[in-house]
């Protein structure tokens, strides 16, 4: 569990308008992991501009036990806005648990938006089980 005032401040840091102290704020988060930091990073993911700051975000999330943070990305597939999906399913790929292979459905495989389509693909190509 983490300190609500650490907490605070990780969320304020990944509030920033610089991006260059976001992408600070995901590199520490990941460096020093604590359960607590997850949801907060996978919201940033949903909303982060920035493509080099969202692969930090993914890195840190990487950086956490699986056990906390692919169950939550599963979610994120399924209730997330469009660059909440995509960045899930990334993140999902880079972690490459089984569990992620849930998170692939039909509906993302052929979903309007191609963007999220083409990573649902990708994903499925790496979380596939063998049989």
């Amino acid at each position: 569990m983490t300190d609500p005032a650490i907490d605070a401040r990780l969320r304020e840091a990944l509030g920033a308008a610089s991006s260059s102290d976001r992408l600070k704020a995901a590199l520490d988060a990941g460096t020093y992991p604590n359960p607590g930091f997850v949801p907060a990073l996978i919201e940033q993911c949903a909303i982060e501009p920035d493509f080099p700051v969202r692969e930090m975000l993914t890195w840190a999330l990487l950086r956490h036990p699986a056990d906390l943070t692919v169950p939550l990305l599963v979610d994120e597939t399924r209730n997330g806005g469009a660059q909440a999906r995509g960045q899930a399913l990334h993140t999902l790929s880079k972690i490459g648990d089984p569990r992620g292979w849930e998170a692939i459905t039909r509906a993302l495989l052929v979903h309007d938006d191609d963007t999220i389509a083409r990573t649902a693909w990708r994903a499925a190509a790496i979380l596939a089980p063998q049989d």
